[in-house]
């Protein structure tokens, strides 16, 4: 694997010449154990010195995930819905989160969620809820705030900075995985094509700069490819414009 990187590096030499500042914030879905490769991110996190907000699968979270967080400041749980199952009808796009099932059971689980990770990880983690897949439905996110969430993290730029009163959205923009095909890393060249365009959008006003620009990954189905390439666009980002973003310690 050899990238081209130049695209990326244009991009970011626009950033330092115009002295704009990039938040930049690390997003890694569906812990649930302490596992060799939980042990390989948590070495590039410290690696790189950009913590991982952990978004966790509250059902299914173990005793032995908490210790093994407890001791590595660099992974910071998140609440990962409830138990990362798809409630929607057959040939929808899956979610746990939208109308298929009743508003209160939804509020239920999220609730479920953060008693979960809090009674797991105390003040350890943060109050930020990342629904699976990234899909919820608008009449569930207006129900966070009431149980304590601060934060929604989906995917994509987000269109207003509150998805609801009370509640900052802040979005993943990049995930290296080619989901529909080989599960395994999207082209390179491609990825870099897209980071740039993101940055350009940003940095010329058609997307939101103040939302921190997140990266997305999956641990658990990571092949080399996909660290390979996941640590070299972080490193660039990172030496460039780019400085950590994490979310705010509980209220």
């Amino acid at each position: 694997m050899n990238p081209d990187w130049r695209p990326l590096d244009v991009e970011l030499n626009h950033w330092r010449a115009e002295s704009l500042p990039l938040p930049l914030w690390w997003r890694d879905d569906d812990a649930i154990a302490p596992t060799p490769q939980l042990d390989r991110l948590s070495v590039l996190a410290d690696k790189l010195g950009l913590p991982v907000h952990l978004a966790v699968i509250p059902r299914d979270a173990t005793p032995a995930l908490a210790e093994y967080v407890a001791g590595r400041a660099s992974l910071i749980p998140v609440v990962h819905g409830w138990a990362h199952t798809n409630h929607a009808p057959r040939g929808e796009k899956k979610a746990e989160f939208r109308l298929d099932r009743p508003l209160d059971v939804m509020v239920t689980d999220a609730q479920a969620g953060m008693a979960r990770l809090r009674s797991l990880f105390g003040d350890n983690m943060r109050q930020m809820f990342v629904p699976p897949w990234n899909r919820i439905a608008p009449e569930m996110a207006k129900q966070l705030p009431k149980l304590g969430y601060r934060i929604l993290s989906t995917a994509t730029p987000r269109k207003s900075r509150l998805a609801a009163p009370g509640l900052e959205q802040i979005n993943t923009h990049l995930d290296p995985i080619n989901w529909r095909g080989s599960r395994g890393l999207i082209s390179p060249d491609a990825l870099i094509a897209q980071t740039a365009g993101l940055l350009r959008d940003r940095r010329e006003g058609r997307s939101d700069n103040t939302e921190p620009f997140g990266i997305l990954t999956h641990h658990l189905v990571h092949d080399q490819d996909i660290w390979t390439f996941t640590e070299a666009l972080l490193s660039k980002l990172l030496s460039g414009p780019a400085t950590a973003w994490v979310a705010p310690e509980n209220e």
